[in-house]
Formats: structure tokens, sequence, C-alpha cells
């Protein structure tokens, strides 16, 4: 990635007449979830603020942001930083998502009906789909998307919303250290879920959620 830089990363996901804090908020963490900018790149605040024809200002506002969603650090006097994610953030990560996830797998099933049905199943047919194809980072995108529709499917914002922030760091690690076959994997245990879901097994539910997260940390080689 010798020619990479943020500007050139973030031009292949956003348009360039759009400015907002959000939108560059939305594009770099794209890049970096697609891996266009890589652990430990600086990210120039002059190249994006060009890029996107906005102040510095409304940069590092965008930089922040991304600082509190774990996907880049900012070290004083020297700048802004892709996150490398270490083995012990992924295990920690995953270990708040079994948490939460158990108890959302309980929650869904509680108010489930067939419109919320429909939506998983398309959910997993797109999985399937992505699985079988050579785009990565679709792939990555699609099987973290599966658990923040059953937030949304909840009817919880905010679950929701931090849901979001953790897969954020979850794609990154994943992407990095996910083999092909572990993507396959983790959607059919995806399929499994949402059988037991459908079949209101609660206690299957949670177990299957659990063994889930649990086999995908497994199936990236981390070290350490």
């Amino acid at each position: 990635m010798s020619k990479t830089s943020a500007s050139k990363a973030a031009s292949k996901v956003a348009e360039p007449t759009l400015s907002s804090t959000d939108t560059i908020v939305q594009a770099l963490t794209r890049g970096i979830i697609e891996h266009r900018l890589i652990p430990g790149e600086k990210l120039k605040e002059q190249r994006i603020a060009d890029q996107f024809g906005v102040s510095r200002t409304l940069v590092r506002q965008a930089l922040y942001q991304l600082s509190q969603k774990h996907l880049i650090r900012i070290e004083q006097s020297r700048g802004a930083f892709v996150c490398a994610p270490s083995s012990r953030e992924a295990k920690e990560v995953f270990a708040v998502r079994m948490m939460l996830e158990s108890a959302m797998a309980e929650a869904l099933i509680d108010g489930l009906n067939a419109t919320k049905i429909k939506s998983l199943r398309e959910h997993l047919k797109a999985e399937a789909d992505a699985v079988q194809s050579t785009d990565a980072a679709n792939r990555v995108e699609l099987l973290g998307d599966f658990h923040v529709l059953i937030a949304e499917l909840i009817g919880n914002d905010v679950l929701a919303q931090s849901l979001q922030d953790l897969i954020s760091r979850c794609s990154l690690i994943t992407l990095l250290y996910q083999s092909d076959r572990a993507a396959v994997h983790s959607h059919d245990e995806h399929v499994a879920l949402v059988e037991a879901i459908v079949n209101k097994d609660k206690r299957l539910a949670v177990q299957l959620m659990n063994a889930h997260l649990g086999s995908v940390i497994d199936g990236l080689d981390l070290k350490g």
C-alpha cells in the first residue's frame, strides 16, 4: 500500500461534494474496515480537508469521533493513526459482545413476528452470496451487520449504535485475521442461530450465540 494516503482512500468511499463531519467519519470508517487505510497509517488532516473541501477543524472533529470508536489513535504532537488491534483487545471486545448479544437473542425472541423473520432470512441470503465472492470487505461487513440487525429488530437504537461501534472494531480485527473458511463457518452459524430464534428456543439461541462469537475469535490468527 505504498501509494495509499488518507485522502486517496477516502476518495474511493465518498463523493467529493459531501462535506459534513459525519460523512468524513463514515468514509474513513469504511476505508479502515475495507483495509484501504492500514493499521499504523497516519491520517493527514490537510489532505483529508482538501479531499472533502472542508476546514481542518471539521477534520479534527471527525478524527476525534473515530478515536472515540477506537478505530484511530491520536498522539499528541504526532497526529492521528489507524489503530492496530491487539489480541488482548480482540478478546476483550468479543467478551463484551458475548454478554450483550446473548441477551439480545432472548429479547428478539420475545418480540418475534413474521416481518422480523423475513428480515433475518433476507440478510442470510445476502451473506450466502457474499461468502462465495472474492469481496472480503463486503463479506466482513455483512457478517457484522447480522448482529446489528438483531439489535435493530429489537427496536433499541442505543443498543444498535453501541453494537455498531463494537463491530467496527471487530471488523478491522476480522478483516486482518479471518480466513475465508472461517467466514463461511460464521455464516453457517448465523443460519443455525436464526433457526433457533424462529423456533423460539431461547436456551439454544443463547448457546449458539455464545458458541458463535467464541468460534469467531478462535478462528482469528491472533498471537498472545
